[in-house]
């Protein structure tokens, strides 16, 4: 994460945490969560989440790790029974393939360098474990919406660099990895005054708000 977007990330952890608890955050975070909950069950255990900020999908999805480099939304994350490194993604403070599973939620688009935290996701996973993302597509009405807002001066969605399918799928391929399955959801436009729970969807879906997916080390690639 660049300097700036931790800055930004600690003056408003607890606005930004408080977004969950929204008409329109909560929802949305509801239906996030079962969209990774069965893509983060195929991986072995321990789990990692790069980027847990608060540790609101840590505690829901049981993961037990996480890093971060802010050190007020980290409090939270321990506070939720989450144990907790401040590291940035890039250069994460672990042994090779010490992971079964590694998590990063809206985490790529605020970080300085996706393919580097990618490599070094690949680096800590077991040749077995698996790489779930979730992510907001650019060209979906959630990622028209954010854009925007960054366009407009948010403080978070000014610094987000929000990636398409090609983008992302070309990034988890440069990092060793090759996708295994996709789920959406948040089908309900952003615009709207609260968002319901939904039921994902398997697979791609374009005109999703958020897609989560789970990759795997590719067979291809050596593990020496």
């Amino acid at each position: 994460m660049s300097q700036p977007s931790v800055a930004v990330f600690e003056r408003y952890a607890t606005d930004y945490d408080a977004w969950y608890e929204s008409p329109i955050g909560r929802g949305a975070y509801r239906s996030e969560v079962r969209a990774l909950a069965p893509l983060l069950a195929e991986c072995p255990r321990p789990w990692l989440e790069i980027g847990v900020g608060s540790g609101r999908f840590a505690q829901a999805l049981a993961v037990e790790f996480g890093v971060d480099p802010a050190p007020t939304p980290l409090r939270m994350a321990a506070g939720r029974g989450v144990h907790t490194v401040q590291a940035v993604g890039e250069r994460l403070p672990f042994r090779d393939r010490s992971f079964g599973g590694v998590l990063l939620v809206a985490t790529l688009c605020f970080v300085e360098d996706p393919l580097a935290v990618l490599r070094e996701a690949y680096r800590i996973l077991r040749p077995e474990g698996g790489l779930v993302l979730g992510e907001i597509p650019a060209k979906s009405p959630w990622g028209a919406e954010y854009q925007e807002k960054g366009r407009q001066g948010d403080p978070f969605f000014s610094m987000a660099r929000f990636y398409d399918r090609q983008e992302l799928e070309a990034l988890l391929r440069k990092a060793g990895f090759e996708i295994v399955a996709y789920r959406s959801t948040l089908f309900q436009p952003p615009d709207a005054p609260a968002i319901e729970e939904e039921e994902p969807r398997p697979g791609f879906h374009p005109e999703a708000g958020f897609v989560g997916l789970l990759a795997r080390p590719a067979a291809s690639e050596s593990r020496s």
